[in-house]
């Protein structure tokens, strides 16, 4: 990469920083200042939620250039593992430094399945890695599904069966009830907290594709035979991004089960629809851009939300807006138009600034 991409891409990191912070900033404002109702405001964590995961996959599709099919499989592990420590010692520790180990638990154990999954499949070639992780993601929901666990006097016990789990009736406690999930989960979630979570994902992302390691995966992605005649470890370089991937993943599943009264494993919110959502984001928000994921999650998120009262037509005007962005994204034609048109707006702006200066 020269020094003019270089600064270049430094330039385009430093704007989704601040834009960002400038929209964290306008949505703290317009909380205090009474302008968001209780709908919306309990939408802002849910829409951290999904643009962390559009980041995270953005990594694997964008930067990696592998297809990945079960990113909600890690959403759901991260889920379920920081919300079963916090059952566990809800009564043992303060909320924050609870909450911030149940975020890191969350990260790692779907950081240990992603690079599990990753040390036989991404040796491979093809769309192995979008069969494997669909497939993860569907044995993950349904493993959960009918995992008990409980504690009692004795420790904590484990089965697949509710009359096999050995435990004290009166005086243990279900934490994991097999399809009735996790419930209680200590609501420590939060609008501030889920956007330091959404920008320290970002900030590691943006970090690692101008890195060294994160030219060298591009590189992998750009012609995989002539990275590796150059030297390049192509495997050890995938499972690097696919791994941070499903960390950050897990962060979001954290983040998400800390928001819900109920953690249910269920289709609907781990589902393969769920996966394929977050690729919507990912897509339309253009491959590679880490920036259009994040918007692409918020726009397409709240869209379906502010047109509740069009209830009728709100999803004809929501694929509408999908057929648009994707016209507008992935059509050069499209493109360069709008290029053009604004290139003359400019120019038009500055010739009449000019003649105001003469005159």
């Amino acid at each position: 990469m020269n020094r003019k991409n270089k600064s270049k891409a430094s330039r385009d990191d430093r704007l989704t920083i601040v834009l960002l912070l400038v929209a964290y900033a306008a949505v703290m404002l317009a909380n205090s200042a009474g302008l968001i109702n209780s709908h919306m405001n309990g939408m802002l964590v849910p829409l951290c939620v999904y643009a962390t995961m559009a980041v995270s996959l953005n990594l694997v599709v964008g930067i990696l250039g592998e297809l990945s099919l079960g990113h909600a499989g890690f959403m759901c592990l991260g889920a379920f593992a920081s919300a079963f420590f916090s059952k566990l010692f809800e009564n043992t520790m303060g909320v924050f430094p609870r909450f911030l180990i149940a975020i890191l638990i969350g990260g790692l154990v779907a950081g240990i399945f992603g690079f599990l999954i990753g040390i036989p499949v991404l040796r491979l070639n093809g769309d192995y890695l979008a069969i494997v992780t669909l497939a993860f993601g569907e044995i993950i929901k349904n493993v959960i599904n009918v995992l008990y666990v409980g504690r009692d006097s004795a420790g904590l016990h484990f089965a697949l069966d509710q009359s096999k789990l050995g435990m004290d009736k009166e005086a243990g406690e279900l934490l994991i009830a097999g399809p009735q999930g996790i419930t209680g989960t200590p609501n420590d979630a939060s609008f501030t907290i889920g956007f330091a979570v959404l920008l320290i994902s970002t900030i590691l992302v943006l970090n690692l594709i101008n890195s060294r390691e994160g030219r060298a995966i591009m590189s992998i992605r750009d012609n995989r035979i002539a990275a590796g005649s150059v030297g390049i470890p192509i495997t050890a370089y995938k499972m690097r991004a696919f791994t941070m991937s499903a960390v950050i993943a897990g962060f979001a599943g954290a983040l998400y089960a800390h928001n819900l009264a109920s953690l249910i494993a269920t289709p609907a919110r781990f589902g393969y629809n769920m996966s394929i959502m977050f690729l919507v984001f990912v897509v339309l928000g253009g491959i590679g851009s880490t920036r259009g994921a994040i918007i692409a999650a918020v726009v397409l998120t709240l869209i379906p939300e502010l047109l509740r009262f069009m209830n009728d037509y709100r999803m004809l005007i929501y694929s509408i807006v999908l057929i648009a962005m994707m016209i507008i994204n992935w059509n050069p034609k499209s493109r360069a138009w709008i290029q053009s048109h604004l290139h003359r707006k400019k120019a038009a702006e500055t010739a009449e600034s000019d003649g105001r200066e003469d005159a």
